[in-house]
């Protein structure tokens, strides 16, 4: 029975590498998200320096494993077998969850979902040692450390709004000081706030970074017999002083003499700071539960622990009550694996994007839908705002107006996409804030998130610096609510899948221990697998594209790929619509419905563009706009057509209605055989930009239309003397006449094309959509 002990430890270690590689993925946002998003350095330089801090981090780490061994229930009250299995019920439910939300592009936080895997794992395996024993369940509170659970949540619930509402404060009273022109601010100013940004992170390094050491929990002869944390935390005062003497000077020779921007100087030590204290801090999540298995192992193992020879139902461990230390290889190794995970991670890239979109001064693309919370925030803030307008003087307003009005940036054509998303006053804040709070919140022995706090802080700056305007404050707020839920549900979802995960386990250990890691495995092998599918398909060359060109030659040519993508989909989606209603394949028509909302939402993103389209157009070229407009509402009634057919195809299906006749069938697949002639020869043309073959094809119109038109009457002919199901009979007409529409479409289309290329070589009136 032993063995299967020394299987578990194998596969713990296993484990704790796959969950170093989620956590780091999923904590990357805390110390990622401020510089990226400001564009302050190159991100080869971001990295160098945040690899570097979770380096330093890792090697100086305590590895002290006190909330995985005794932060969550009383050790001494479980016995040996019933701790492996809370540890290794942990480690599975921990991997899949936090990978759960990687892939979702959501920030979560390691902390809360450790901390509550251990509480579910703990608070079943206690219920059933009280079951078997007869006793009383009140008595949960005896193996619980209730106390230490409580103040957790409390930590959680504080955190939230704490860092939501001093992050707005803080940002709102810096752009108020320093508005968007901060570099021409006097040199004073700068070094001002340069020296209160670095005394607040350097603190929190002090403090947060090397005050949760092992070296700093001990005692030594220049602290007078305190703990250096003990030391730190009783001299806060001078160490803050000393600290903002020394960096403003410092910021004020670095702005008047060295002529360097301090903001980016900030941004760094920040970055630093945060992934110093995230290696240092939040290993423990990664590799606890491992590294106290490991160590119940070995004391169980070891007879001069065991002295009695006791089974593992038998041997009660009391020893992970006790202080213990991690090897500094472990460290070693497990600081080389974060660093590799952060510069390869795709996941950890996608977990940065959704903080970064959420906080955007620019136009980003909205991930999340609004909802009756996010809309009804916004109204009440939106009446917030007009009481505070009848209060403040007219002057005083146009003043602050004035201070937050954002510049506007002008790059070249090619160059709109290296735009921050926001400025390095809003990235030092985020930083600066977040610091202080954790710092704070650390010399009280309060517990907080790093991820809840860092993420908070950027949520509030980023509606105090008015990032949220009346085009996009409903999607960030929603994309806000939608995180903050993710959290909650976080700790929900571990405690009762730990839970189930550990009463699976004591069923039987032998057989449950390999089956649920084939599962925990599967599935991470199948997350991985859809996340590549994913990428793949973002990055897929026939995606739409949005035009940037200012001139109608431009958007004749840029337009042309977009157009050959939309046929060369469209073809295969009509083809597979009338393909799953012939072999009545339910999947396939599932599918095509996934294919055609994907595209209809493209070309609904491209419309959504026509503002920004219309305003970088030169004024001789103000022409195109009314081009452009027509090819978006053509493309747009095309896959509003392709989105009916898919669907009432799909719907017939679903619903197990009668399948259509072998001449209904016999007669869709000549229309299909024809449109994709017509389909390819028009790709071909768009791809090639041989503009002129689209005469050749607009010669064929009449015979196309006279084809659908031809089957429509055949069935009319058919309803009044053979067909007997209506159901056949509306599925069919409904087909033929939205394949009417899509012909209709794409003939106008063409011509509006081949129109307006004749027009860009023969200057003549531009065609209005309108008249025709």
């Amino acid at each position: 029975m032993e063995n299967i002990y020394l299987y578990m430890i194998i596969a713990l270690a296993i484990l704790a590498v796959a969950d170093l590689v989620v956590g780091v993925s999923n904590d990357a946002v805390n110390f990622l998200n401020s510089a990226i998003g400001s564009k302050a350095v190159s991100f080869r330089t971001l990295m160098i320096v945040a690899s570097l801090g979770i380096a330093i981090g890792a090697i100086f780490s305590s590895g002290m494993m006190e909330i995985a061994r005794k932060g969550i229930f009383n050790p001494e009250q479980f016995m040996f077998s019933e701790i492996m299995i809370i540890f290794m019920a942990v480690m599975i439910t921990d991997i899949l969850l936090l990978d759960f939300f990687n892939s979702m592009g959501l920030p979560t936080s390691t902390t809360v979902s450790i901390v509550f895997e251990l509480l579910g794992a703990s608070v079943a395996m206690t219920l059933i040692k009280i079951s078997h024993e007869s006793g009383n369940y009140a008595d949960v509170i005896d193996y619980i450390n209730t106390a230490k659970v409580s103040e957790i949540i409390f930590g959680i619930l504080l955190s939230v709004v704490i860092a939501f509402s001093v992050g707005a404060i803080v940002q709102w009273f810096a752009r108020l000081l320093l508005s968007y022109d901060f570099e021409r601010k006097a040199n004073w100013v700068g070094a001002l706030f340069g020296g209160i940004a670095l005394t607040s992170i350097t603190y929190f390094i002090f403090l947060k970074g090397i005050g949760g050491t092992n070296l700093a929990k001990q005692s030594y002869d220049f602290t007078g017999g305190e703990t250096i944390k003990e030391f730190l935390e009783h001299q806060a005062f001078y160490i803050v002083s000393l600290s903002f003497l020394l960096w403003t000077a410092l910021s004020y020779a670095v702005i008047a003499f060295l002529k360097t921007n301090i903001y980016k100087l900030i941004i760094l030590v920040g970055t630093f700071a945060l992934a110093l204290a995230f290696a240092g801090n939040d290993l423990v999540n990664f590799i606890g539960p491992s590294m106290g298995a490991f160590q119940a192992y070995s004391d169980f193992t070891n007879p001069a622990v065991n002295t009695l020879g006791l089974s593992a139902s038998e041997f009660p461990m009391a020893s992970l009550g006790e202080k213990a230390s991690t090897p500094t290889f472990l460290l070693l190794g497990a600081g080389l694996i974060m660093v590799l995970t952060l510069w390869f991670s795709s996941k950890a890239k996608n977990v940065v994007k959704t903080s970064i979109d959420l906080s955007s001064q620019g136009e980003t693309k909205e991930r999340f839908q609004p909802n009756f919370l996010s809309r009804g925030f916004v109204r009440m803030a939106m009446g917030i705002s007009y009481v505070t307008s009848y209060v403040l003087p007219k002057s005083w307003e146009e003043k602050i107006d004035k201070q937050f009005q954002a510049p506007v940036i002008k790059l070249a054509k090619d160059k709109v996409h290296e735009l921050p998303s926001f400025d390095l006053v809003r990235a030092a804040v985020n930083l600066m804030v977040a610091a202080v709070l954790i710092a704070i919140a650390t010399s009280y022995k309060l517990p907080l998130s790093t991820t809840y706090v860092t993420f908070m802080v950027a949520m509030g700056s980023s509606l105090a610096d008015r990032a949220w305007g009346a085009e996009s404050a409903v999607y960030r707020v929603a994309g806000v609510i939608n995180v903050i839920g993710g959290w909650f549900f976080t700790a929900i979802s571990a405690f009762f899948a730990a839970a189930l995960v550990a009463y699976l386990l004591n069923l039987n250990v032998k057989v449950m221990f390999p089956i649920l890691l084939l599962v925990a495995f599967g599935l991470l092998i199948k997350s991985s697998i859809a996340h590549s599918k994913k990428l793949k398909e973002t990055k897929a060359e026939d995606r739409l594209n949005k035009t940037e060109s200012s001139s109608v030659q431009g958007v004749i040519h840029e337009s042309a790929n977009n157009i050959a993508n939309v046929i060369k989909r469209g073809n295969k989606i009509y083809t597979n619509a009338i393909n799953g209603l012939a072999l009545q394949d339910l999947s396939l028509l599932k599918k095509n419905k996934k294919q055609v909302r994907k595209l209809a939402e493209e070309v609904e993103e491209l419309r959504d563009h026509i503002f920004y389209f219309i305003k970088n157009l030169d004024d001789s070229s103000v022409g195109a706009s009314n081009f452009y407009i027509n090819i978006l509402g053509y493309l747009q009634d095309m896959t509003q057509s392709l989105e009916y057919i898919s669907k009432v195809s799909h719907k017939h299906i679903h619903n197990n209605h009668k399948k259509l006749k072998f001449s209904q069938i016999k007669e869709l697949k000549e229309v299909d055989e024809r449109f994709e002639r017509l389909f390819n020869n028009s790709r071909n043309a768009f791809e090639s930009h041989s503009f002129e073959e689209i005469g050749i094809i607009l010669g064929r119109k009449k015979e196309i239309i006279t084809l659908v038109t031809d089957k429509i009457q055949k069935q009319v002919e058919r309803t009044r003397t053979e067909e007997s199901s209506p159901k056949n009979t509306t599925l069919y007409f409904s087909i033929l006449l939205e394949t009417k529409d899509l012909l209709v479409a794409t003939m106008n289309l063409l011509e509006e094309y081949h129109l307006a290329h004749d027009s860009s070589v023969k200057p003549i009136p531009f065609p209005d959509r309108n008249k025709k």
